[in-house]
């Protein structure tokens, strides 16, 4: 990477040690799988949940993105301006046991209103968890290795998915959806001691703590140093729109498979042994869940790799895996067959996923260590009001626009999810187009 010539870099914190290295990194890992699974498993739950409360596609979008993305995207700034000075380890750990709680609080509700409180409650929480960890990472481990280092942090996202959809549903079927929410909220309360009482916080080995906290910038600052970064606006764009496309997706995954293939997923299930709920949250997980665990520790190796050669490796991968991905993805949600549609799933899980790494990880090294967990809460902001917030709800506005005019459930679903899967090609060339900027604006 890069340096450029600009304002005298900051004194470099001592790294810690190889072994409390990769502590930390899987500490920090097994969080954000927490932090999806809490976030993922309504997805698995829609079905059973709209039908004991008589809800409406909209509202399940709602309740599976606006509810939570308001907080959770208007939080993230602040706290992550108080990240920049204050311990991260700290607030990582409040933040996972305020979210824990509320995703069990949901088991809870008695109705609409109160699951969507209960939704919000959870986007308080994990307001506070990406911005202040994907920084102390940055601080842990060394620049060359960052976009692996965050790929690992990004397995989180897919292993969450997994357990979120395979648990979730297991336990629905077996227990019901309220117990589902009380089950995978609990843990996570003791893996908040854990971060507070293990994970360390780099800064307190500074000599002068009070000065170097002084030295962060203003909120001001920071956002006229994100300002002159085209680079970075560009893969905010980028992961905007995938992230628009990709929760839009997910929140009605489970209701496209229900709906089109729901005597096959009855057949199979019963093969097995389980409840349709049950076995399709473990296929999904085998399929696109795997394959995406495979894809976002890939990307994040290729982007490090190739970028000792070429700095532009971290939005070439996000680009060209973005692209790649659209047909299978069209070609799996016009599957005649359960099966065929579960194979299809293994190429979109593996290059959907790859722009993890490289995307969250250059976003590090595209501003000063003082300014990261603030570019990092900023392209959350945008990036979650727009995709975790208004994906959702647009696919079931969307899908209740084209039931209004005629299309049978199973139809009005799939055409929804295929207009989102074509918003590949604008993401794509977000990406690509960061490149333009990318070699002479890195600087960590």
């Amino acid at each position: 990477m890069t340096a450029t010539v600009g304002e005298a870099p900051a004194a470099p914190m001592a790294l810690p040690g190889r072994a409390y290295r990769s502590y930390a990194l899987g500490l920090l890992m097994v969080i954000y799988v927490v932090n999806f699974i809490d976030r993922q498993v309504v997805s698995i739950l829609a079905e059973p949940i709209k039908q004991e409360l008589g809800l409406a596609d909209w509202q399940l979008g709602l309740m599976t993105g606006l509810a939570f993305a308001v907080l959770y995207t208007v939080l993230g700034v602040p706290i992550a301006r108080v990240a920049e000075r204050g311990d991260r380890p700290l607030i990582i750990a409040v933040a996972v046991a305020v979210w824990s709680g509320f995703t069990a609080l949901s088991g809870l509700a008695q109705s609409f209103t109160q699951l969507i409180l209960a939704r919000i409650g959870v986007g308080v929480g994990e307001a506070g968890c990406t911005p202040p960890a994907l920084s102390l990472i940055a601080d842990t481990v060394p620049a060359e290795r960052r976009a692996s280092a965050v790929s690992v942090y990004m397995l989180g996202a897919p292993v969450g998915s997994i357990f979120g959809l395979a648990l979730g549903g297991l336990i629905a079927d077996a227990f019901g959806w309220r117990m589902a929410f009380v089950m995978v909220g609990l843990p996570g309360l003791a893996l908040a001691v854990l971060a507070a009482l293990t994970l360390r916080e780099p800064r307190r080995s500074l000599p002068r703590v009070t000065a170097a906290a002084q030295d962060a910038p203003s909120f001001r600052e920071a956002l006229r140093e994100l300002a002159g970064k085209r680079t970075y606006w560009r893969v905010v764009g980028g992961v905007t729109i995938k992230s628009f496309a990709s929760y839009g997706s997910l929140a009605f995954t489970g209701s496209f498979f229900f709906r089109n293939f729901g005597p096959e997923l009855a057949h199979y299930s019963a093969m097995f042994g389980l409840k349709s709920a049950g076995f399709l949250g473990l296929a999904l997980g085998v399929t696109s869940g795997v394959m995406a665990i495979v894809g976002t520790l890939l990307g994040g190796r290729l982007a490090d790799h190739f970028a000792r050669k070429d700095g532009r490796a971290y939005a070439t991968i996000p680009a060209v895996g973005a692209v790649a991905a659209l047909p299978f993805s069209l070609a799996m949600l016009n599957a005649d067959s359960l099966l065929v549609a579960f194979a299809l799933l293994l190429a979109p899980g593996l290059l959907g996923s790859m722009w993890l790494g490289p995307a969250y990880g250059v976003v590090q090294s595209l501003v000063r260590p003082q300014t990261r967990a603030t570019a990092t809460a900023v392209l959350l902001f945008v990036a979650n009001l727009i995709g975790l917030g208004l994906g959702p709800l647009a696919v079931g506005i969307l899908s209740d626009v084209l039931l209004a005019r005629g299309l049978s459930e199973a139809e009005a679903i799939r055409w929804s999810l295929m207009t989102f899967a074509l918003l590949a090609i604008p993401c794509a060339w977000l990406f690509w187009s960061a490149r333009r900027t990318m070699r002479e604006e890195i600087v960590s």
